[in-house]
């Protein structure tokens, strides 16, 4: 019997781990090259992969949203990202939020452990030859993300931005309660304004003083989906009552009267529950203006920040113009791009292209068809959005019913449309299961 080729795997974040895992579970030599932490970016903290570097929360986890759809079908095609995060998870309602340093550090450890994946420490400056997967994502270093620059004729970019931590113990919970939402649970700590502290908080906000920018910076955009919360709260005064402030379905369980006019919610950041982070405070406020200003919201008056807010580059390739169907690069037959650096935005979406790059590799490799990916499912729309989105006004994308096609008939409520969805999402991926064995899941060896 032939042996199997290697197959070189560029970055251990979420798309590069969910890849190499993918073709080692099919039996292909894996070279996995990390360059942390002997090199950190501007946002990592170790050398672990698949580390998270904005938020814990891999997002909604029900079949009433579109990335409980797509959770749903990385579960099925034996996602490692998946299963270590359903292993890690901690409260946080209806949403899957992990342990952030225990999950990386199991990933780490699954991906060491398999005889066929070899990680390397070393930083790679130029486009390798192939068969490899380019998974660097966001962070991209500046060699390699010239070298990609270069090859496709340009790339894009936006700022992201990452949310401050504190101490569990540090939060007055004489002020905050704990709930979530419509009772379902008491998952987050909330931290309830009326509207003087509200408006207060806000002026604060827009007259803090942000980070510096590099120069190679000044030119960027925000992504909508990830914008900082001093930028959300400079578009109009009551923008955030209606973003991440938004007290709609919070009760204080020991004062079922008071009705708050905006909510500052935390979310668990690890198993221990020692730590939380404040969702959606993504920020580029300097660090000193960071704990003057939200320490202005009730209950985190004396919060104790282990971690504060910062911002980063990421970058993105134009997808419609750079890619095929296969995320190759257009005239390289076997070099992939794969995660978020292909166009997607998110912790799912990202794994997920790590997911499908590999089954495509493995697909050249072995000289057949490349796995066809219904478009009823939430990853076959992703894919069509990455080959048939404006090349003029592309953007990175999340998964969202948007995306998937509808159902050609009017379902009421938004909720029971989405599950239809999925049970149709669901159905088309059984069928491309059946019709190609590389789609499913190896036996255990």
């Amino acid at each position: 019997m032939t042996a199997k080729p290697e197959i070189l795997v560029v970055g251990a974040g979420l798309a590069g781990s969910e890849a190499a895992w993918q073709l080692a579970s099919r039996g292909y030599p894996v070279r996995l090259v990390e360059m942390r932490p002997d090199r950190q970016t501007a946002a990592h903290v170790s050398g672990h992969c698949a580390e998270l570097v904005c938020s814990n929360s891999l997002g909604a986890d029900q079949l009433t949203s579109a990335g409980g759809i797509l959770k749903a079908e990385m579960r099925r095609l034996g996602s490692l990202i998946l299963s270590v995060a359903d292993e890690s998870r901690v409260p946080a309602g209806k949403a899957l939020a992990v342990d952030r340093e225990g999950f990386a550090r199991t990933v780490t450890e699954r991906l060491a452990a398999s005889e066929l994946i070899r990680i390397e420490r070393q930083e790679i400056s130029s486009l390798p030859d192939g068969p490899a997967i380019i998974a660097t994502g966001p962070l991209t270093s500046a060699p390699l993300a010239e070298a990609i620059r270069e090859r496709t004729g340009g790339f894009l970019a936006f700022f992201d931005a990452v949310a401050p931590v504190v101490t569990v113990d540090s939060i007055n919970h004489d002020v905050a309660f704990r709930a979530s939402r419509y009772g379902q649970g008491e998952d987050y700590i909330n931290c309830p304004m009326d509207e003087a502290r509200y408006r207060a908080f806000h002026e604060a906000l827009l007259s803090a003083e942000g980070a510096p920018r590099k120069e190679f910076e000044k030119d960027m955009t925000y992504f909508e989906g990830c914008l900082p919360v001093e930028v959300i709260a400079s578009r109009r005064q009551d923008t955030l009552r209606f973003g991440p402030l938004k007290p709609v379905g919070l009760v204080d369980p020991s004062r079922p009267d008071r009705v708050p006019f905006a909510v500052v919610q935390l979310r668990q950041d690890n198993r221990e529950g020692t730590l939380f982070n404040l969702v959606g405070f993504q920020t580029n406020l300097r660090w000193g203006e960071q704990e003057r200003v939200f320490r202005m919201i009730p209950g985190l008056e004396e919060a104790e920040f282990v971690r504060f807010g910062v911002m980063h580059r990421n970058i993105y390739v134009c997808a419609p113009r750079v890619l095929d169907g296969a995320l190759r690069l257009r005239g390289e037959d076997d070099l992939f791009l794969a995660g978020q650096i292909v166009g997607v935005e998110g912790y799912m979406e990202s794994t997920a292209m790590g997911l499908v790059a590999a089954l495509n590799a493995i697909a050249l490799v072995e000289g057949r068809s490349f796995p066809t990916w219904p478009r009823e499912t939430a990853i076959g729309s992703l894919l069509h959005y990455l080959q048939d989105a404006r090349p003029d006004h592309f953007q990175p994308m999340n998964v969202n019913l948007g995306v998937l096609p509808p159902l050609g008939r009017k379902v009421r409520p938004k909720p029971e449309r989405c599950r239809q969805v999925a049970l149709r999402a669901l159905e088309a991926l059984e069928g491309a299961i059946v019709d190609d064995d590389l789609l499913q899941i190896p036996p255990k060896s």
